[in-house]
């Protein structure tokens, strides 16, 4: 019998090197080839047929094009995140730290779905027994959802195509193999060529299928990053094991706007959309304390209103810049504009920011309410009752516009907001009921301003 050849795959980008190497020759990650065995090149003939069918070239404009139907899965908070619902022949990928939710979330989806088309929910780590525990846990113990317990990607497709589900959900995609291939189950090649098969399966029956995916230490999905370029939608499970909140975010949606969320509560009974987000990300302080300040933040097309917290205190000569929730090199930015423009220096003290309820804050709009909290730590006032903010700071001292500010200031004066401090090109035209908004262009400003509250 001949050798067996192997080959050096790469976990970020799927390529190949003859040889164990430190860096790959492709994408220049460090430490991040496998080991494989080389697969022969008549059986991976098939490998490279196209995902979708092919059609003739057309002008653009010709082409009829129509809005897509969704399928509501029966969870809100999914819904939104997936843009309205599932769609047709599309390919949902979802991935999260063990033990976060995953299958809890898409087992209640399939549940829901189940009562208007069929479902078939394929499990390769788990057996049909600890499916129905589960489900039975949840209170899904009469669920008509159908259930396969198998990893061979060969038997998955017979059995979807005997089947002929309208949504498929398979947990996960780094158990499965294919015959096909020699390699071991969760490497590079397998992942790879699992995704898409059940992603050309898709497309052609037009069965919606959703594919769980492990995360790296990092935080990434498992395997290369082909894997999130084949599916049509990723979402990410966020949020603390130790908490009771989650959130799911888009971060790619063909059929949807990106940077949604979904927000849920960990309970008993699984997880459960919350229909007031702003809620948990906001602290029950029974007076005003000092250091403390809301912002309003957008979250793909939602307003969320979120604490922020800064405690300064003296840290002598080497002060420590620390930040939960915010990104720690622009706390630093931040502080240096604070000193330079409005006279308030932090140079030999400890400042620490948190973001209340783990949530992550990624836009510039969080710079305003970042400041304002630093200023009142420093200075021991509070800021007042219904006090709320948002707007981006820049080096020269200017308070820059934050995108949809009638949106945010709105959301706040609906949660029973009084006093709002924007930037100027944020200032609505026409006054909003009970909401009293002070337009500021510069960080001195606002300083200022917020000193006479």
């Amino acid at each position: 019998m001949a050798k067996e050849k192997n080959v050096y795959l790469c976990s970020e980008c799927g390529g190949s090197a003859p040889r164990w190497m430190g860096q790959c020759p492709q994408c220049k990650a460090w430490n991040t080839l496998e080991e494989t065995v080389a697969e022969p090149s008549g059986g991976a003939r098939h490998r490279f047929q196209a995902l979708a069918k092919t059609q003739p070239v057309a002008t653009l404009s010709a082409i009829e094009a129509t809005e897509v139907e969704r399928l509501p899965t029966g969870v809100d908070e999914l819904d939104r995140v997936l843009g309205g619902g599932l769609v047709a022949g599309g390919v949902v990928l979802i991935g999260g730290d063990p033990g976060i939710g995953k299958s809890t979330l898409l087992l209640q989806a399939l549940d829901s779905l189940a009562r208007q088309a069929k479902a078939l929910y394929v499990t390769g780590e788990e057996s049909g027994a600890q499916v129905a525990l589960r489900a039975r846990r949840l209170g899904l113990g009469a669920s008509a959802v159908r259930v396969l317990a198998e990893i061979q990607l060969e038997k998955i497709q017979a059995a979807i195509e005997a089947e002929q589900p309208t949504v498929c959900v398979v947990d996960s995609i780094q158990t499965l193999y294919s015959e096909q291939l020699t390699s071991a189950p969760g490497s590079v090649a397998q992942v790879r060529e699992c995704a898409a098969q059940l992603t050309r399966l898709a497309k052609a029956g037009g069965t919606t299928i959703v594919l769980v995916g492990h995360v790296t230490k990092e935080g990434a999905i498992a395997g290369p990053r082909v894997l999130e370029h084949i599916v049509d939608t990723v979402l990410y499970f966020e949020g603390d094991t130790h908490s009771s909140f989650r959130l799911v975010r888009a971060i790619k949606n063909r059929f949807g706007a990106v940077n949604e969320i979904g927000v849920f509560a960990m309970t008993e009974r699984g997880l459960k959309g919350v229909a007031n987000p702003s809620a948990i990300f906001l602290s029950t302080h029974g007076q005003p304390v000092p250091g403390s300040c809301v912002l309003v933040t957008l979250e793909g097309t939602r307003p969320l209103l979120v604490e922020v917290q800064a405690l300064v205190d003296s840290g002598g000569p080497s002060p420590r810049r620390l930040s939960v929730g915010l990104e720690r090199d622009r706390l630093a930015m931040l502080l240096a504009v604070l000193h330079r423009h409005a006279g308030v220096s932090c140079m030999d003290q400890d400042v620490f920011v948190n973001a209340v309820g783990g949530v992550r804050i990624t836009e510039p709009a969080a710079d305003l309410a970042v400041l304002l909290a630093i200023q009142g730590s420093l200075r021991g006032r509070p800021l007042p009752r219904g006090f709320v903010a948002f707007g981006e700071v820049g080096l020269a001292g200017e308070i820059r516009p934050a995108p949809r500010g009638q949106e945010r200031l709105k959301e706040a004066a609906k949660l029973g907001f009084s006093v709002a401090v924007v930037p100027a090109a944020n200032a609505p035209k026409k006054p909003i009921e009970g909401l009293t908004i002070h337009a500021v262009e510069r960080v001195e400003q606002a300083v200022d301003l917020v000193r006479d509250l």
